[in-house]
């Protein structure tokens, strides 16, 4: 979320989080709000835009790395996805902070 932050041109003084976690970025003030896109617009319209970047993102990976169906599941971790794993590995794409399968740093 931070690299986010980082790349706005347009300027803040308050940062609204979907979630109970977050990180404080350069003292800038935050709330955080649990199913935050069920209670705020201005959240639910940026899940909606992320979801939407996030897909159109997985169906151009996918055109690359057809293997690991990103075109259907869209990043989450489904049973042809994981088989994927096992077969082919984890690439660069694939979210590290997430457990890909068990034993996950073995295959890497």
């Amino acid at each position: 979320m931070h690299l986010a932050l980082d790349a706005l041109t347009e300027s803040f003084d308050h940062i609204l989080v979907d979630g109970n976690r977050f990180k404080p970025y350069k003292n800038i003030p935050y709330t955080t709000v649990v199913k935050g896109d069920g209670k705020l617009k201005s959240i639910a319209a940026a899940s909606i835009l992320a979801k939407t970047h996030r897909d159109a993102y997985m169906e151009k990976l996918a055109l690359d790395f057809p293997e690991y169906h990103w075109q259907q599941n869209k990043g989450y971790g489904t049973l042809k996805h994981r088989d994927a794993i096992r077969l082919y590995g984890a690439n660069a794409h694939h979210r590290m902070s997430f457990a890909l399968l068990p034993r996950q740093l073995e295959l890497l």
